[in-house]
């Protein structure tokens, strides 16, 4: 996809961070816009940083829900006529050692992070294979390559999305659908506001929120910048933002002793 003008842009989260920058990035590029969030007033303060004219149509949304997500994809093709960009943005994160959280913290944070992606991709992929034509961009993570400490569910989540996306490159060939798979480092976003903390943290979850604290350093605009450019030149990865690339790295040199190399150089 090297042009989006005119091309149907479906992105959830797009109330703030890295959501929010994309859709401002995709406008710009042309593209007609159809936007989700839970928070329907920070969805107002996106369409609000438009430009004038943009083709934008705004949706409050669960994506936790399947039977809202597949009405939704319903509710796209019949306004738009279809979609040509799946972004699966929407998502938090959840501060806890696999020890201290419980089962139905686990819950919140997998459905939230995982089963959108799923429910998301199953509903609009039809639609992207009767047009021989789409790009289905999962938000992975950094801890989407590496395991690290005290985001155990979060790991679990972005492992999964990685694997699923990957193995959408395969299936997909030749079909003119793609997949996309992101791994953002250190973006300064309202995640660790948004984010929830295991109700029996302890020591461990407080350095690596301090941890998490000194790494939100990139921009989301910088990072939705990246995303778009990847999607331009026809990336199946893109690792964007602070530390991202040691990340990528260490997971990839030295996958049995990474956790030591981890906590020295992040400071855990």
């Amino acid at each position: 996809m090297h042009n989006f003008t005119d091309k149907v842009a479906v992105i959830t989260g797009a109330g703030s961070g890295i959501g929010q920058a994309l859709t401002v990035g995709l406008a710009r590029e042309g593209a007609r816009l159809a936007i989700s969030d839970i928070d329907e007033a920070a969805l107002g303060k996106t369409v609000q940083l438009l430009p004038p004219g943009t083709s934008v149509r705004s949706y409050n949304l669960d994506v936790t829900s399947q039977a809202a997500v597949f009405a939704h994809a319903e509710a796209v093709r019949g306004e738009f006529g279809g979609a040509h960009l799946l972004i699966n943005n929407a998502g938090s994160a959840l501060l806890g050692s696999f020890e201290h959280q419980s089962l139905d913290e686990m819950q919140w944070l997998i459905d939230l992070d995982l089963w959108s992606v799923i429910y998301c991709t199953k509903a609009f992929l039809p639609i992207m294979l009767s047009q021989r034509e789409g790009c289905i961009v999962n938000i992975s993570s950094i801890a989407g390559l590496m395991g690290m400490p005290a985001l155990s569910s979060y790991n679990i989540a972005k492992f999964a999305v990685r694997g699923m996306t990957e193995s959408l490159w395969s299936e997909l060939e030749g079909t003119g659908v793609r997949a996309v798979c992101v791994h953002p480092g250190g973006i300064r976003t309202n995640i660790d506001r948004a984010s929830r903390r295991c109700a029996t943290a302890g020591e461990m979850e407080a350095r690596m929120d301090a941890v998490n604290k000194r790494t939100l350093r990139t921009s989301p605009e910088h990072c939705a910048a990246d995303i778009i450019s990847g999607i331009r030149r026809g990336k199946r990865r893109v690792v964007t933002g602070y530390r991202s690339s040691s990340v990528d790295w260490l997971a990839r040199l030295l996958p049995d002793t990474y956790p030591t190399l981890f906590a020295k150089v992040f400071g855990f």
